[in-house]
Order: C-alpha cells, then structure tokens, then sequence
C-alpha cells in the first residue's frame, strides 16, 4: 500500500540551531540527519504508485524478446531484402573440396642438417635363434627338464630367516606380531542336521516346489505343510491356556495370603489386649543394669583394623576360589565341545556318505546364542496355480537362501539384525544473524 504524503509544509524534520548541548541522547535523536532515508522511501513510493517495486520483479516482467524484427523495415528496404547481398551469397556458398592450408609443411628431402643415429633392430629373428626353433618344432630339445615333487607347501607361509631375527633381537624397536589364524579354521565345519550329514550348498528341490508340479506331489506337500502350521498354532494355544491357568493361581495364591495375614493381624490385636495389664505391671520391676565402660580411641582403631584385615583375607579367599572355578568351567567346556565334535565326526562317518542331509529337521544345540531364522514358506496356494508361464510369479529370495544355507551347513554363526546403531550427538546452535545488519 502506498505510504500517502501530506498537501502541504515541510516534509524535512524542525531543526534547532540553538542547542545548549547536544551529548544527551534525547538532543541526538531531534538533530539526527534522516534525510537519505526519506529519499528513499520517497523513490520506494513512486515506484509502488507506478506498478511495484522494480528490485522486486523478474526479469520476464521488466523485459521482452523481439522474435518478429521490425515490420517497417520490409517497407524502406524492400528490393535490398528481396535481392539480398552479394556478399551474403558468396559467403552461402560452400564447396566439397577443404581450403588449402597456408601452414608451411617441410618436403621428404629437406633435413635439418643432423644425421640420424642408427640403431639395431630388435624386432626380427636371427638365423641361429631361427635354426634352435625348428630343432625344438622337430622335437629335438637341447636340454630336459627333470620334473620333481615340491619338498615344501606352497601356501604355507614363509619360514624366517636367522639373520633377520639377530637383527631384530638387536634392534631397539617393537616387534612386530604376525596375526595368528585360529584353530578352528583348519577344522571342518559340522552341519546342523540332526542326523549329523552333510548339507549341500544348493538343494535339489522335490517334485512339489515345481511351478508347475504333478497333482500327487502338490497334495502330499499340501497336506504336510498344512499339518505343521496346525501343530504351530494347537501349541500356542496351549501355551496361552497354561499362561491363564498360572496368572488365575498365583491370584488365587496372592488372596488367600491376605487373607491369613489379616487374620493374624486380628489374632496379634486380641493377645495385646488381653495381656496388657501383666505387661504393664512386670515393666514397673525393671532392674538398673551396670552401665558398660567407654572405649578409648586406640581401642576403636585396632578393633576396626582387626575386622578390615579379615574382610581382606575373605575377600582374596573369595577371589581365588572364584579364578580356580572359572578355570575348571573352562576346561569342563572344552573338553565337552571336544566330546561332541567328536561324536558329529563319529556320526558323519557312520551315516551313509552317498547321500545328502536335509534341513528339514536340525539338532538341538546350534552354532552361537541366537535361534536360527526360519525357512520361507515356499507353496503355492491351489488357487494361485497358474498354467501358463506368461502368468508365472517368481518367489523367494536368492540372498536369503544363500544365507541360511551357509547356516545350517555350520560355516556362520546366526547374528542379530541391529537396526539402530549409537551415532555421535550433535548439538544444533541457531546463529544470531540479526546482529549481522548494516544501512
């Protein structure tokens, strides 16, 4: 909205030429010079009045593009335009041939005055490199080599050199631990079937996981799918029902305790009353007892040195016995792991080598603390079927399977999905840009 200016007077503020004094700040703000800012406000009115501020606008509002030309000119320079230039056709016209060249171009036969160095070539054959080839083509070799089984392992790592280790004895700085590999990497994994075979990376699927499979292979699997799901929610039931029966008992328990406990209250009440006139009469025959003596300050430090010297002593005894258990436990676990392994190595070596172990059913002490993740229902509802490959959905997830596979066949322990990790805290400030301001 434009700022209106008044008919008439004055528009510079009154001005005072005698001032007594002008350090006071009511005097500084009367004679403080606004005039610049007048003007422009001034200049920022009339552009409102004219149609808006100029800095304000785009570029598509304050300028145009003259896409047509000058209509008149075709009138004053009608047989120029018609004709048109001659230097406009000489330069129109454009030949196949490319213009020559004005660069100077040395000929074949002019030099520079230095000779070249010549050079032996290496590129060709000499005759007696010639003549051992076609001896060795005829199959006459000029030496054999004798072939012989390596003393050492290849892929073994390289055996230290003494000299090497003098120096570093004599050496001043650290030296330098090679990373050891532990032990169990030199060890077969043990697969996770209960009947202790070994599982292939990749399974043949069965007749029933076709796409298109055969009526009495999709029914069996059917059935047996069916049948799993029912037990896997018959067993919840039942672990519902066994919660309800347990939370009804310990209710039933929890008031029949407050009960008994109010009525002992009531019995403990009735005693007190009955008794309370022999109480009173035996505390009237209380007998002064002898007052024990004050013990001094040294008296107090031994007695608390002697009790924190046997605090001490138990708890070193504590401590020993609990390192002494720690360590049993640890042998005790080894030597059951050992037990077990032994055992799968004993089974695998018994079970029939011929064929494949299944996932189907998996022994009960598995690799690391967390349960294995269930195996994807991979079954087709009978009215998902589809009879044309056109209409095929593809399921599963490569990934997963390959996942789990590596699982069960005892290469990788089952890990936790973190979804939120720990992140660095960051404080978020706001910058006062307000004092940042200038006229």
């Amino acid at each position: 909205m434009p700022v209106l200016k008044p008919l008439s007077g004055n528009p510079n503020p009154p001005q005072q030429h005698k001032q007594p004094s002008r350090k006071g700040k009511k005097a500084w703000r009367k004679n403080v010079d606004i005039s610049e800012i007048q003007q422009g406000l001034e200049e920022l009115n009339d552009q409102i009045i004219k149609g808006g501020v100029i800095a304000e606008k785009e570029s598509s509002e304050l300028f145009t593009l003259d896409v047509v030309g000058d209509v008149e000119l075709t009138k004053r320079f009608s047989k120029h335009i018609k004709k048109g230039l001659k230097a406009d056709e000489i330069i129109a016209q454009r030949s196949a041939v490319p213009a020559v060249s004005l660069r100077k171009r040395a000929g074949d036969k002019t030099t520079d005055g230095i000779l070249p160095v010549k050079r032996q070539r290496t590129t060709y054959v000499t005759h007696k490199e010639l003549t051992r080839i076609k001896k060795v083509a005829d199959g006459h070799h000029e030496q054999t080599v004798a072939v012989v089984d390596a003393e050492y392992d290849v892929w073994d790592e390289p055996q230290p050199d003494p000299k090497e280790e003098e120096e570093e004895q004599v050496s001043f700085l650290r030296k330098v631990e090679k990373v050891k590999k532990p032990k169990s990497l030199a060890q077969q994994p043990i697969s996770l079937a209960a009947s202790g075979k070994a599982i292939p990376a990749v399974p043949k699927p069965k007749g029933g996981h076709s796409y298109n499979p055969a009526f009495n292979d999709y029914q069996g699997r059917l059935i047996e799918e069916t049948e799993k799901v029912v037990d896997a929610e018959r067993k919840r039931l039942d672990e519902l029902e066994a919660e309800r029966i347990k939370l009804e008992a310990a209710a039933r328990s929890g008031a029949e305790a407050e009960a008994a406990e109010a009525r002992a209250d009531l019995s403990e009440w009735e005693d007190d009353s009955a008794w309370e006139g022999f109480e009173s009469a035996g505390e009237e025959l209380s007998v002064k007892a002898k007052r024990p003596r004050r013990k001094t300050q040294a008296e107090r430090n031994r007695i608390k040195r002697r009790k924190e010297e046997e605090q001490k002593a138990k708890h070193e005894a504590a401590m020993k016995r609990k390192r002494s258990q720690e360590e049993r436990i640890k042998q005790i676990a080894l030597e059951v792991a050992e037990k077990e392994r032994q055992m799968e190595l004993e089974k695998v070596e018994m079970s029939d080598a011929s064929e494949d172990g299944d996932d189907l059913e998996l022994r009960r002490r598995q690799l690391g603390k967390f349960k294995l993740p269930e195996k994807d229902l991979e079954l087709v509802l009978p009215d998902e079927l589809q009879d044309s490959l056109r209409l095929l959905k593809p399921e599963g997830n490569l990934l997963k399977d390959r996942y789990r596979s590596m699982l069960v066949r005892g290469k990788m322990e089952s890990r936790r999905k973190i979804p939120f990790r720990k992140q660095a805290r960051t404080k978020v400030t706001e910058k006062w840009t307000y004092k940042d301001f200038s006229l």
